[in-house]
């Protein structure tokens, strides 16, 4: 299995001027590639209107062009013995670029990104979603240099040394972890971020088997459903009664990047004190982002741990969730109250709560312990009464419901994570869009494993009916 070790590498000063100028030399290279796809396209496509108005693009033979074959990855490869002749300039700069002194695997990746980007523009991935246009980057972060430009020279007790190509000396690098046993290795990453550099090794695992997800057959005991709750202080609730913490990192430290931010920026551009609270803003930004992927971590093992083999989660359309409202005007063109303001502060806590990286992390460790994570629809899932065929939570501030007939309070992410796993388990009703009615039911099958859960839940059953009320 391939796995990724991340370790805090320690460069000595001349080779992070080495790196520095590699990652500019790769800057260059990505802009370069891009503006080149970009004059293709002005070139040798003409803007037209069609008799019915629509607007498309055609493809014209005009004298003054001088038409020439579309670039791509291997066109593009191609160009880079060429420059490696000679130094190249930069032209709002008039910096010059050595392209000889960085390795050629890591140009070459720098062409592949740029054809990615490209094509995910262009054609969308491997599910059709497309992109946005790819933009010209102003700094560029990672290096990626391959196996056969690397040697290990030695491991000492916290310590390994590498060797990459056209790097003088030796690269440190600190081992917070010890390396698996058997390993070999891909290709290594090296990142700048705003703390230090960091050596990412991509290494292949024999001792961690294939996992085929589709030998995993879901049952009722071996399955969990998980609910976005994204409510107070809770994070997801489990189809077993139990919820677990939020971080929000961001709202935490809000206050405090809003202050770091307003002094930068009360400085002047250029000047040192800028510079030194960029750098601290950046700090900032960093340790949210590490707050927010080690809770992410963490959730993740914490469920791992609960051996159920398949979890259902919510195919949420996180992009709309964190839209913009539609603008309102009136007959006079004159801007009308649309509840952005309000939903402002939502789409804040949707991005901080980041579910999408959390399901992607999930799915990673769930894999490596031979569970899998998959996606559901959750309609209806948050409104209908998992024991019965009844829709109770009809708006959203209803958190709960007391059940006179079976004296139990239903709590409503709960029991809307139960949901989710009856309708990974095929067994949640089907509902008429247009008319709300239940036209098929399988609830029956299930009434006493869910009421189990709910009488199990020590805050239902510690309230008396006078203060449920």
């Amino acid at each position: 299995m391939i796995l990724n070790y991340q370790y805090r590498c320690y460069p000595e000063t001349p080779q992070k001027g080495q790196l520095n100028n590699w990652l500019r030399t790769c800057q260059y290279w990505y802009n370069f590639q891009i503006g080149d796809r970009f004059s293709w396209w002005e070139d040798n496509r003409s803007n037209y209107i069609a008799p019915s108005g629509d607007f498309c693009y055609i493809s014209c033979s005009l004298p003054p062009l001088e038409l020439r074959d579309k670039p791509n990855f291997y066109s593009q490869k191609k160009l880079l013995p060429q420059k490696k002749k000679d130094l190249t300039i930069v032209k709002h700069s008039g910096e010059l670029l050595n392209f000889s002194v960085v390795p050629s695997q890591t140009l070459q990746d720098v062409s592949k990104r740029a054809d990615l980007a490209f094509e995910r523009y262009i054609k969308g991935d491997v599910n059709g979603n497309r992109s946005g246009k790819p933009r010209f980057k102003n700094r560029y972060r990672t290096l990626r240099v391959e196996a056969q430009a690397i040697k290990i020279k030695r491991i000492e007790k916290n310590w390994l040394y590498l060797q990459v190509s056209k790097l003088d000396g030796w690269l440190k690098v600190r081992l917070h972890r010890p390396l698996p046993q058997g390993f070999s290795l891909k290709n290594i990453l090296i990142t700048k971020k705003a703390d230090g550099w960091y050596c990412t090794l991509c290494l292949d695992d024999p001792s961690v088997p294939h996992f085929i997800p589709d030998e995993i057959t879901p049952t009722w005991d071996n399955s969990m459903g998980l609910d976005a709750v994204l409510y107070e202080d809770d994070y997801l609730a489990t189809s077993e009664g139990e919820k677990l913490p939020s971080v929000k990192s961001f709202r935490k430290n809000q206050k405090q990047l809003a202050k770091i931010s307003k002094r930068k920026n009360a400085k002047k551009k250029g000047s040192k004190a800028r510079r030194k609270l960029a750098k601290r803003e950046g700090r900032k930004h960093q340790q949210i982002a590490r707050a927010r992927k080690d809770h992410a971590y963490k959730t993740a093992h914490a469920l791992v741990r609960s051996d159920k083999k398949v979890f259902f989660v919510e195919n949420l359309n996180l992009k709309g969730l964190s839209k913009r409202n539609k603008t309102k005007k009136d007959h006079q063109g004159n801007y009308l109250p649309n509840g952005q303001s309000a939903k402002s502060g939502l789409n804040k806590s949707w991005t901080d709560a980041s579910f999408g990286q959390f399901f992607d992390i999930f799915s990673y460790i769930a894999e490596k312990a031979g569970a899998v994570v998959k996606k559901v629809n959750p309609a209806y899932t948050s409104q209908l009464l998992s024991y019965r065929d009844e829709i109770v939570f009809t708006d959203c501030s209803i958190r709960e419901y007391y059940d006179a007939i079976e004296q139990i309070v239903v709590d409503r992410d709960i029991n809307s994570a139960i949901n989710l796993k009856r309708v990974g388990l095929e067994l949640f009703p089907t509902v008429n869009r247009r008319s709300g009615k239940i036209t098929k039911s399988s609830t029956n099958s299930t009434t006493k494993e869910v009421l189990v859960v709910f009488k199990g839940i020590p805050e239902a059953n510690a309230l008396s009916s006078d203060e449920r009320w």
